[in-house]
């Protein structure tokens, strides 16, 4: 069911504002202070070196800040999803990358918490930065064990949250140790609950939504959240197809997740399912792979047994018009496998349309936010989020885990 306009004006109080009510760097006092900063530095790695490094430059603001207001800064993030202690998961190489694109010294922790950790710190050097090891090292991340929110909160005297894309998740390294010290949130949260609360509270019409990417369940709830507020949904990727097929069509071997057929098809028919703008014509390969033979096919001529890998030509056309005349734009999700070559131009004709938009754009989502930096077309967009789970969660009108604390920090006075 979509939304319905008594809810949506709930969560308009309850979610929408956040940016004027949290806590942000400009309420902390940090002179001389020992500052946390829970940042999100989860990069891919290859070969033991970093990847690509743009968490690490999208947390490059706000470090930098509390070094040059606080007497030492320790930085805490997650890497991976290791199996307890992993030298494979290790933050070491994400502390040198640091240090080279900071141009500043960084110390590397032995651990996350405990007495050799708050060594290096007490021996650190005045405005220099320590990295501590993979928060996910510890068991009790992942559980907000009050234990390690304690370890975490007694090695600095003030924290702050920049982690956006974990904040959806109750972590002890950011929701723990948030209830523990004077918190805020670092100038990238702060960036990221504005964008978004652009989009929930006063999103200029027309306002479009694209959505790509696997699977329709994944994103079913932000879909039936947003529905009511739109002036169109626009849907590709894997995805599609199961909607496709809730609305009648043959789609051969493609992706479908059979047991949400029926759910998507109450989507399609309800009061605002007429906003869904499905493809009108795919690419369709006889197998999944990077060689594969490939066509593009009308929807209404998927060939059995072949699979759609990418919206076709003239839905990019159709899709990319929509997008170039909206106020505001939401991409979460590619519309193909863009990392293949004959599968990308459905990807590549979205993000060119979001750049040359002239509305106010906002792309989220690991996917999308490689496909726009791959294509070029980052610098042309008002917002590329580090976060994509949390942004979907906002829009969903959530109150996310990670943020909630920030705002309490504040509204009691507990800010320092």
């Amino acid at each position: 069911m979509t939304t319905s306009g008594a809810t949506r004006a709930g969560l308009s109080t309850s979610v929408a504002n956040l940016a004027e009510r949290l806590a942000t760097l400009d309420d902390l006092q940090l002179a001389g202070s020992k500052v946390l900063v829970r940042a999100d530095l989860n990069v891919p790695l290859s070969d033991g070196e970093v990847a690509d490094d743009f968490r690490i430059l999208t947390s490059l603001r706000t470090i930098s800040e509390v070094m040059a207001r606080a007497d030492r800064t320790i930085v805490a993030s997650h890497l991976g999803r290791p199996d307890g202690a992993d030298p494979a998961f290790s933050m070491r190489p994400v502390a040198a990358r640091l240090a080279e694109l900071g141009g500043f010294r960084v110390t590397m922790a032995p651990g996350v918490v405990g007495r050799d950790v708050d060594a290096v710190i007490r021996h650190a050097e005045p405005g220099s930065v320590v990295v501590l090891e993979n928060t996910r090292f510890e068991r009790g991340e992942s559980s907000n064990d009050g234990v390690l929110a304690d370890g975490l909160a007694s090695l600095a005297d003030a924290f702050v949250n920049d982690a956006f894309g974990t904040a959806h998740r109750s972590h002890a390294s950011n929701v723990g140790v948030a209830t523990r010290l004077p918190a805020a949130a670092g100038r990238l949260m702060e960036s990221e609950i504005t964008a978004f609360d652009r989009l929930l509270d006063r999103p200029e019409q027309p306002y479009v939504v694209v959505m790509g990417g696997a699977k329709i369940s994944d994103k079913l709830q932000v879909i039936e959240r947003l529905l009511a507020d739109v002036d169109l949904m626009l849907i590709g990727g894997g995805m599609c197809f199961t909607l496709l097929k809730a609305a009648g069509f043959e789609i051969g071997g493609s992706l479908v997740e059979d047991d949400m057929v029926g759910i998507v098809g109450d989507l399609l028919a309800s009061e605002h399912g007429d906003k869904i703008v499905l493809p009108s014509d795919v690419v369709v390969a006889d197998r999944f792979a990077a060689d594969a033979e490939f066509r593009t096919v009308d929807v209404n001529s998927i060939p059995s047994g072949w699979l759609g890998l990418d919206i076709g030509p003239d839905s990019t056309r159709r899709f990319a018009g929509a997008i170039r005349e909206a106020a505001s734009v939401f991409w979460n999700g590619p519309m193909g496998v863009f990392e293949w070559e004959p599968f990308r131009l459905g990807t590549a004709g979205i993000a060119s349309a979001v750049g040359e938009s002239s509305g106010y754009t906002v792309v989220g989502g690991g996917d999308s936010v490689a496909a726009v930096r791959m294509l070029g077309t980052e610098r042309s967009i008002s917002h590329v989020s580090s976060g994509g789970g949390a942004g979907l969660a906002m829009l969903e009108g959530a109150t996310l885990p990670g943020v909630a604390p920030l705002m309490r920090s504040i509204e009691s006075g507990e800010t320092q």
